[in-house]
């Protein structure tokens, strides 16, 4: 199960994507006599347009690239697990939908459905909503069948070896020596984080430390941010794009930025690390800059996620 894409980089299509994420409770838990009157007469009237025109940059000839990475994943891990049992892939938010994959399963005769997620640091606005919408279709008893939900965990070995290898890979063709890395995660604001008693922070630093531990690489020469904030209040820091904007005034002139927290490819990585992050960090008096591509189907990671599909 990953998040979930628009059907495509145009603004009707964003604006019932949107429409759908942010009418959920665990991602926007404002009041909804306050929340529904600004996501209709503001949020959906202005984002749609701006969301559809950044899609169009990263768009593909075989789609969004988050929907082209997680069928990739699928792929492999169903390959991987051949007859030991069926692997498909499902959307928390958009189409195909985790209550249509979960009625297909039943219709097709499955004894049970196991839903694994793509969110290896837990948060309610991620693995907290999946995990209540399974709770609500296991209370409205509309399933006959045993349902689960689980999440990778945030140090998984082959997850970590995975991702090092992408990584690694793609300095070898990389014509500098990055003097800091930067490993941003998508960011939750403060009072969910309190809500949670830094649940999200305490996995973010452990997919970090487990990461540098793989790399070799020293923690003086690495620093772990949040990207992604989004409406007035407070999230929890360091700031991924106001960090970019810092390091050249520390004497960093070249630095290398994975996305640990995103398995697969999107806006998240595509435009805001690695355009507008660029962007940010060259104009601040940095010099070299480079995004380290997702783990999607790496080998090792696959291999990883489909003993954990297996042990369940």
């Amino acid at each position: 199960m990953n998040l979930g894409t628009t059907e495509a980089p145009e603004e009707a299509a964003v604006r019932r994507f949107l429409l759908e994420f942010l009418s959920d409770k665990m991602v926007v838990d404002y009041p909804a006599w306050f929340w529904k009157p600004v996501l209709r007469n503001f949020v959906l009237r202005s984002r749609p347009a701006r969301v559809a025109e950044l899609y169009e940059m990263i768009w593909t000839d075989r789609g969004s690239p988050l929907d082209v990475g997680t069928r990739r994943i699928t792929s492999a891990v169903d390959a991987t697990v051949g007859d030991a049992g069926e692997v498909t892939y499902a959307y928390r938010y958009g189409e195909p939908s985790i209550r249509s994959r979960i009625k297909e399963a039943v219709v097709s005769g499955a004894d049970r459905v196991s839903l694994v997620s793509l969110f290896p640091q837990r948060t309610g606005s991620t693995t907290g909503t999946i995990d209540k919408l399974v709770a609500d279709l296991i209370a409205e008893e509309t399933v006959d069948i045993p349902v689960s939900s689980q999440h990778l965990p945030p140090d998984d070995q082959g997850y970590v070896d995975g991702m090092v290898e992408v990584w690694r890979k793609a300095l070898e063709t990389c014509n500098f020596e990055p003097e800091h890395l930067l490993l941003s995660y998508h960011g939750i604001p403060v009072r969910y984080d309190r809500k949670e008693a830094g649940l999200y922070q305490k996995d973010c630093k452990t997919t970090t430390a487990a990461v540098l531990r793989a790399l070799d690489w020293p923690a003086e020469r690495a620093t772990l941010t949040y990207q992604s904030r989004f409406g007035p209040e407070s999230w929890i820091g360091p700031a991924t794009d106001k960090t970019l904007e810092e390091l050249p005034a520390r004497g960093i002139n070249s630095v290398a930025v994975v996305t640990p927290g995103f398995l697969t490819e999107g806006l998240e990585t595509i435009e805001e690390i690695g355009i507008r992050g660029k962007e940010s960090f060259v104009e601040a008096g940095g010099l070299d800059y480079v995004r380290l591509p997702c783990v999607e189907a790496n080998r090792t990671f696959v291999k990883s996620l489909a003993k954990f599909v297996l042990s369940l």
